[in-house]
């Protein structure tokens, strides 16, 4: 393995800061959401914001040598003019000095889906000011962290959050609609791209790129229908997000179906342009499992996720598209996240070979209910998930990929969103209920213990 291979965890600010209304950080939309709903939220979190030195010391201990975290736009930026809060970047400072006090390689996200409340009132992501809020926002953190940080990434998971917030409805601003999910995605797309523009015209030194949750695309056979519905799901899963900011041009196809029964006329021919000339340098791929879908048999368009942790509440169906099934050779968590170490490789190999670009995983984790009210919590589950997901990277470099880097999600328990903090991914427990105090599990030792054995702890195989 390269030496300069970067081994971490990954966190994401609303998730793991907590201080939500302190020195001077103005609400974000999932404050404002969770708040107003009466949900459990992430106002605490696992404290980060008072102990990131500790989560850090101990990243270095764990044998890590790298951090990806995400800054808060509304931690930073106090309005809609643009105006700075100080105490908001003199955090971020203060986190990335210790960063490198322990040796720790930052790799950071510009936005992990924390809009400012301000701009969300104005429309959010519908709004196309927005974009430019964005590139402002991105350049105060490049003037102010560029000296600090290499990796850089414009967002996280825009799929996500996009089709969560205005098509399915279960994230905020909560919509249904797939005329609005339409702009919100031509938005922030068009935002990462001025995020990217803004960063090569300044001259910053690194790299940027953007992470993607990426599902991979299998079909039930090898029929002309599957593979036309195939094709449907990963424009829907991932084209719309990997083709753009890597090769410059959303879909053609993806764009002409559409086109039959909505209004693209928002997508501008410069700002297309815009989008074709500020292609990212890397990309980063968040993953959990693959997509495995069969042609459209029949029925509405369902797009239900689990947020309960009981086991069959999924169903993905788009109308006339493609049906998402499940495999019953393979085990699933409880919330219904098929465990397949195989779907890591063969998709790393697969975006290699269309991209022809570094690849970093920048997230890979699995997410249990456990009681953190023991010593050490034995998660054998983990490790071997770990264990077969390294396997499936290592196959991939073997098969000539360029793989960068691997981040667990997460180093430490974070609130999850939805789900709250029952849902746990972290190498170290952190006890919500007595005062955010951290344990570390087995599995940050296995890491640990990997890590420093140069890999040769992982158990080889070939799938």
């Amino acid at each position: 393995m390269n030496n300069n291979f970067l081994w971490g965890g990954a966190t994401a600010s609303y998730q793991c800061e907590g201080a939500w209304n302190v020195d001077g950080k103005a609400e974000s939309m999932w404050d404002y959401y969770l708040h107003e709903a009466g949900l459990e939220n992430g106002d605490v979190a696992s404290d980060h914001y008072r102990r990131y030195e500790e989560d850090i010391r101990m990243m270095k201990e764990g044998g890590q040598n790298s951090y990806r975290f995400s800054l808060s736009w509304p931690r930073i930026i106090k309005n809609r003019q643009g105006d700075i809060n100080l105490k908001g970047i003199e955090f971020y400072q203060n986190l990335l000095d210790t960063c490198k006090k322990y040796d720790i390689e930052p790799f950071v996200t510009l936005y992990h889906w924390d809009l400012p409340q301000y701009w969300e009132e104005t429309g959010g992501w519908l709004d196309h000011d927005v974009c430019a809020a964005f590139e402002h926002y991105a350049k105060v953190c490049y003037d102010h962290f560029g000296d600090k940080i290499t990796n850089w990434t414009t967002f996280n998971e825009p799929k996500w959050f996009v089709a969560n917030g205005y098509k399915i409805g279960n994230y905020p601003p909560g919509y249904q609609d797939t005329q609005k999910t339409m702009i919100a995605a031509y938005n922030v797309m068009y935002a990462s791209a001025l995020g990217v523009k803004a960063f090569k015209e300044g001259g910053y030194p690194g790299q940027i790129g953007i992470v993607h949750s990426y599902t991979p695309v299998n079909g039930v056979d090898e029929s002309i229908e599957t593979k036309i519905a195939m094709r449907y799901a990963d424009n829907y899963c991932n084209n719309w997000i990997l083709d753009t900011a890597a090769l410059g041009e959303f879909p053609v196809d993806l764009i002409a179906e559409l086109a039959k029964s909505h209004d693209i006329s928002f997508m501008k021919t410069d700002e297309l342009q815009t989008i074709k000339q500020n292609t990212v340098d890397f990309i980063g791929l968040n993953y959990y499992s693959r997509t495995l879908v069969k042609p459209y048999t029949g029925g509405e368009t369902q797009l239900q996720f689990n947020h309960s942790g009981k086991k069959g509440e999924s169903k993905v169906l788009i109308k006339n598209w493609f049906e998402q099934v499940k495999d019953p050779a393979n085990e699933t968590t409880e919330w219904d996240t098929e465990i397949y170490p195989k779907g890591l490789q063969d998709g790393l190999i697969e975006a290699y070979e269309r991209y022809q670009l570094p690849l970093y995983v920048t997230e890979n984790g699995i997410g249990v209910r456990e009681d953190v009210s023991v010593p050490q919590v034995d998660d054998a589950y983990r490790i071997a998930f770990m264990n077969d997901h390294i396997n499936a990277i290592f196959n991939a470099i073997d098969a000539g990929c360029d793989v960068r880097g691997y981040y667990a999600w997460s180093p430490f328990d974070l609130y999850s969103w939805k789900n709250g903090v029952e849902k746990r991914y972290g190498l170290v427990a952190v006890d919500f209920e007595n005062n955010q105090i951290r344990k570390p599990k087995a599995s940050y030792y296995w890491f640990k213990e990997m890590i420093e054995s140069q890999e040769k702890l992982i158990k080889r195989r070939e799938f």
